[in-house]
């Protein structure tokens, strides 16, 4: 998914939960990926999902659950369950990246 804005992002993120809505799934935002963070704990004590917006971090959502899982063909894989809430945060140059960034709280 690439959007250009922090408004397509949320306008992506309410098309996707009234699908959910619309055939009878629970509407949860979730982000499929197979890096689980092995700081579980910590990462669910008030972390969130940081989203890269045209090579700027833009906004973050808390995350709420991590749930592990098996694909069907067998590729270890994790959904990151997160809220609605997006918080905009000073945007900062950041080249798109995937796996776990632990901030120190000051720095997060």
């Amino acid at each position: 998914m690439g959007v250009d804005s922090v408004d397509d992002l949320r306008g992506w993120q309410k098309d996707h939960v009234a699908a959910q809505k619309k055939r009878g799934i629970k509407p949860e935002l979730r982000h499929t990926t197979r890096m689980v963070p092995k700081r579980r704990d910590e990462v669910l004590d008030g972390g969130s999902l940081y989203w890269v917006i045209k090579g700027y971090t833009a906004v973050r959502q808390p995350l709420i659950d991590i749930r592990p899982f098996v694909d069907g063909e067998g590729v270890s894989r994790c959904h990151l369950v997160y809220g609605q809430e997006m918080v905009l945060v000073s945007p900062r140059p950041r080249r798109a990246f995937q796996g776990w960034r632990y901030l120190d709280p000051k720095d997060a």
